[in-house]
């Protein structure tokens, strides 16, 4: 498990990375949940079934030693079973989670592959993690220009 130090910025770089992946999914309001204690997590619900899993809900789950990965709900409670990972870094960028996520759900192959990315250099690095979680913490704003103006100096 990280070590984090989990101050506001941290906390708000969580919230708005979790809700770029949930509108990267199309997703529309604030549907997704994050623990910013640790073990430092997220869930986001998503709409659909996996045909492997046609009675069962699906969701997303962030967790800091993990990543992303895929999960359905267990059938006779709150639990929740991964059935896939993304096995890629821990913070990919949001269209990376959701293009993934479409191939999940378009995939006819059975859902149930769990990627270990074992013990890869960087991906569990707490100061890293902090870095790349605070560059979420304000949204970036295009810059905007009044017409007939040009940049430049």
């Amino acid at each position: 498990m990280m070590e984090l130090d989990f101050d506001d910025s941290l906390a708000r770089g969580l919230h708005r990375y979790v809700r770029t992946v949930s509108q990267a999914l199309g997703l529309h309001g604030d549907c997704s949940c994050v623990q910013a204690e640790e073990p430092i997590s997220a869930y986001i619900p998503l709409d659909g079934r996996f045909s492997r899993f046609p009675d069962r809900d699906v969701a997303l789950l962030w967790e800091e030693s993990r990543g992303w990965s895929a999960a359905v709900e267990s059938g006779g409670g709150d639990d929740l079973h991964v059935v896939a990972c993304l096995g890629q870094e821990l913070l990919p960028p949001p269209e990376t989670v959701a293009s993934w996520t479409r191939r999940l759900f378009r995939s006819h192959q059975p859902v149930g592959l769990v990627v270990d990315r074992g013990d890869e250099p960087g991906h569990r690095d707490a100061a890293t993690m902090r870095e790349r979680l605070a560059t979420y913490e304000f949204p970036v704003r295009p810059l905007v220009t009044a017409p007939g103006v040009t940049g430049g100096s």
